[in-house]
């Protein structure tokens, strides 16, 4: 071992581009083996019926106060059936600032790992006080309301 290198030969500090590739369309295709199911599940589950069989809102259930994301499941199913104006009733903020986000985020993150690289969402301070901002505003707004 020569004196440069002290701790042996230089090797790639990180996965290669093939392995970034693997891991991201495992990745992808593990979330759409998720997704898919609960979509087709919510299909045909109409959460705006009382009885039906859905994952209640711990938030909502242990205080009585509607979360920043509460009718989120209500949002989900009305997109899929086309009612957009009865999902932004659901959900406002969800609507227009959570989902463009949460797609721009998954965009990038594909896009990069089928491109061979990784992608690591850097959020600042800032962006998480804006985030949680938004999301105690929009409380607080919800639960005066109505």
């Amino acid at each position: 071992m020569s004196p440069e290198e002290p701790w042996g030969p230089a090797e790639p500090a990180g996965p290669t581009g093939a392995a970034v590739r693997r891991r991201t369309l495992r990745r992808a295709a593990l979330a759409l083996g998720l997704v898919v199911p609960a979509a087709v599940y919510l299909w045909h589950t109409d959460p705006h019926r009382p009885g039906q069989l859905l994952l209640p809102c711990p938030f909502k259930w242990a205080t009585g106060l509607l979360c920043p994301v509460c009718g989120g499941t209500r949002m989900a199913y009305d997109l899929m059936h086309g009612e957009v104006v009865r999902a932004f009733h659901d959900n406002a903020v969800l609507l227009t600032l959570g989902l463009p986000v949460a797609a721009y985020a998954v965009a990038r993150w594909l896009g990069a790992g089928l491109a061979g690289r990784t992608y690591r969402p850097r959020v600042t301070g800032r962006g998480n006080a804006v985030v949680l901002g938004i999301a105690a505003v929009w409380m607080v707004a919800r639960n005066l309301v109505g």
